[in-house]
């Protein structure tokens, strides 16, 4: 039976706003155009498994809107299991606010929403989980109780304690995180690369256009993109997650992993949104072979 992926973090609502330009203070900007998404790192994983055919399981904080904004119905769809949400009728959904202007310049507002709840949670005991960006206490907590742990700060490593960050280190099997985020990483804890590295099993770090980087076991591995028309680069890092923990659970080899989430990222970056153009495992697949040659299954 295939492995149960557990995905902690947000299930949110993204608004995307163009503007000429992002406004000051005592100013105010037109709107060119807006969209709404279903995002969420979280969310965007697990429904990046889903699509993919994996199995997951999703833990997040939604408010009474989750339901009448049509995002239940879209993971459920993809049956993706929400048996363990925490569910705040009084609430409303986590939503992201993004201003992007002519220059491609972003200001970005967060509202956590029903998710400020989950620092008050205690968390179930999981097999193999992934934490996503997502309150730090929460993460912490679950991390000493799963038997295997993938962490993604993300943009919400700003939020993390000290003590919480070197408690879900401790714990963490594979840690994910892009080039800024992994000096971050060593400013707070203290800690060299160097000894980060020889604190985890696999530690991969991405380099936006030049791919990534996987580190496990004294040895480097470059994965390098798969190149296609970039129209919006959110939600790449979530797309590779998805394909990489997938590969991962069903034990292909590190370095394929990292390549199928490449080839997953690829689908993400074609169109706007996070979630709406991602692919099956046979369209991952086809596109994965064209550029690095034959997929074998296991």
């Amino acid at each position: 039976m295939e492995k149960v992926i557990t995905i902690v973090g947000h299930a949110a609502i993204d608004l995307l706003f163009d503007v000429e330009n992002i406004a000051v203070h005592d100013e105010s900007q037109p709107i060119i155009e807006y969209h709404e998404y279903f995002g969420g790192g979280a969310a965007n994983i697990a429904i990046g498994i889903a699509r993919l055919g994996g199995s997951c399981q999703l833990i997040s904080a939604v408010g009474g809107d989750f339901g009448s904004s049509g995002y239940e119905a879209e993971l459920q769809d993809h049956r993706v299991d929400l048996s363990l949400l925490y569910r705040y009728a009084n609430e409303k959904c986590t939503r992201a606010f993004v201003f992007t202007d002519r220059e491609h310049r972003q200001s970005t507002y967060f509202d956590w929403g029903a998710s400020v709840h989950l620092k008050e949670l205690e968390p179930p005991v999981i097999d193999f989980v992934h934490l996503a960006t997502s309150d730090s206490t929460f993460n912490a907590r679950i991390a000493k109780k799963a038997r295997f742990v993938s962490f993604d700060p993300g943009q919400d490593l700003i939020t993390y304690s000290r003590e919480n960050l070197k408690s879900i280190l401790e714990n963490t099997n594979i840690l994910f995180t892009n080039r800024h985020e992994i000096q971050r990483v060593c400013e707070m804890t203290g800690k060299t690369f160097e000894e980060i590295l020889s604190m985890i099993d696999t530690v991969v770090v991405t380099y936006d256009a030049k791919g990534s980087i996987i580190h496990n076991a004294g040895k480097s591995m470059n994965i390098p993109i798969v190149p296609v028309k970039a129209v919006d680069p959110t939600g790449a890092g979530d797309a590779y997650r998805a394909g990489f923990l997938l590969a991962y659970t069903r034990n292909y080899p590190l370095e394929t992993c990292g390549r199928i989430g490449a080839t997953v990222a690829s689908f993400a970056v074609q169109s706007i949104g996070c979630q709406t153009d991602l692919p099956s495992w046979k369209g991952m697949q086809e596109r994965y072979e064209k550029h690095f040659g034959k997929l074998d299954d296991l």
